[in-house]
């Protein structure tokens, strides 16, 4: 199994779609110049010809780290560099393979992701040791909080999604947890409210009650 063909739809995310359906394509981009063209070609080459098994693991490991950038209604260069930082980091491959890799990756995502997630996520499982799991786990939380940013509540909601998906328990998601809880919106907003005066926000201004 190559790298891209790890992520093309599967037969199965393809049941009940009739003959010439399938997910809606993004506009093409505009060209890049020749020798970008030939540059992009030569990375895809490479990422094609990786050994299968590793093909698998890198596809899916940047896919599954995508699922918990897309989960942030703002996502920012931040949390697209943490992607790519972390999957060349896990690859061991170059900066250039990487970005390659990433944008595949959320490529793939935004065109089939209601189908896919759960399908990428459980062949990664499958393929994977794991320690190889544990590291993706901590990673989760990781490209969530680039620069020491919050964990919103919807990306808590899919990491939490994912690992079950993985095979992690609860108290093994909170293990891992422990180490980022100071970075939770929930946590830092009741921190922040503690420490405004009674009836203020924390930036002092005076909130108005529900119902008013």
């Amino acid at each position: 199994m190559s790298f891209l063909r790890f992520l093309l739809p599967t037969p199965a995310s393809r049941q009940g779609m009739t003959p010439g359906q399938g997910p809606e394509l993004a506009p093409r981009p505009p060209a890049l110049p020749d020798e970008d063209t030939e540059t992009v070609r030569r990375i895809v080459a490479r990422l094609d010809s990786l050994p299968p098994d590793r093909a698998a693991h890198l596809a899916g490991f940047a896919y599954i780290l995508v699922r918990v950038v897309n989960a942030d209604p703002q996502t920012d260069v931040a949390e697209i560099q943490e992607l790519e930082d972390l999957v060349a980091d896990f690859g061991g491959i170059p900066e250039s393979m990487a970005v390659i890799v990433a944008e595949i990756a959320r490529t793939q995502s935004r065109l089939v992701g209601e189908t896919e997630d759960f399908l990428v996520t459980r062949r990664f499982r499958e393929v994977s040791t794991p320690e190889e799991r544990q590291r993706l786990l901590h990673c989760l939380f990781a490209v969530a909080t680039p620069g020491d940013r919050e964990i919103s509540s919807t990306q808590d909601r899919e990491i939490h999604e994912i690992a079950n998906e993985l095979g992690f328990t609860l108290e093994e998601v909170n293990e891992v947890l422990r180490g980022y809880a100071d970075r939770l919106s929930a946590v830092r907003y009741a921190r922040r409210a503690g420490q405004a005066g009674p009836g203020e926000t924390d930036s002092g201004q005076v909130g108005s009650s529900q119902g008013s």
